[in-house]
């Protein structure tokens, strides 16, 4: 079980690895759109350098950002021209029926694919069976058009661990912290997690009570 953080911003990356936490970063286009505009490989390299800086080889998902299957392997394939050097580089697709060739071909062509939008197990399936390295189950989106989201998470868990898959399902679309623990128990393999929340998934107002309790005491006990 592992989180991942999802953001294209440097401050709040820098801010996770710091702490040490990070198992990987999932970016794409709309988190990318509310960056300062700038040019996009000069970014991603800076998102690898601070990889690097911290000596994290973790995982790293692009995403392509086109509707046309040829033009997205183009894409995918400049991407690995540029940043090629970081192995923990992933491609990220959104889940189609063009979209399974092109995960086909990316995995030919030796990189590895994150099969990303997916709403169902059936779609996860098929991204799984295309070649798809991970696959990611957006929580909060499924839940908006009335599904039971934790039920998609749990159900792609038993059919992957019962069918031998092996890719790793990620959830995605958080909105809530609760959501991150559901998705766990659910059986995600991976939660990405926007930066937002990662301070209220290590705060409890018992916690504060108790720590405040432990240094009130000790600073009695001294002063008596």
């Amino acid at each position: 079980m592992k989180i991942f953080v999802d953001s294209a911003n440097l401050d709040e990356i820098e801010d996770a690895l710091k702490r040490g936490f990070p198992a990987g970063v999932t970016t794409n286009p709309s988190i990318m759109s509310k960056e300062k505009r700038t040019d996009f490989g000069l970014h991603i390299r800076q998102i690898i350098e601070l990889l690097q800086r911290y000596e994290c080889a973790i995982p790293l998902s692009v995403e392509v950002f086109s509707l046309e299957p040829r033009e997205m392997v183009r894409q995918a394939l400049e991407f690995r021209e540029q940043f090629g050097d970081y192995p923990g580089l992933n491609i990220k697709v959104p889940i189609g029926w063009n979209e399974l060739a092109v995960i086909r071909e990316l995995k030919k062509q030796g990189m590895r694919v994150n099969c990303t939008c997916c709403m169902s197990l059936n779609q996860a399936v098929m991204a799984a069976g295309a070649g798809a390295d991970f696959v990611s189950l957006f929580y909060g989106r499924i839940r908006d058009i009335g599904y039971d989201a934790f039920s998609v998470v749990q159900r792609t868990h038993q059919v992957f661990r019962e069918g031998g898959i092996s890719s790793e399902i990620i959830v995605g679309s958080i909105r809530h912290i609760h959501d991150v623990n559901d998705a766990l128990l659910a059986g995600a393999n991976i939660v990405t997690v926007p930066p937002k929340f990662f301070p209220q998934l290590v705060s409890h107002p018992k916690t504060d009570e108790a720590v405040n309790q432990f240094i009130d005491d000790f600073r009695n006990w001294q002063e008596h």
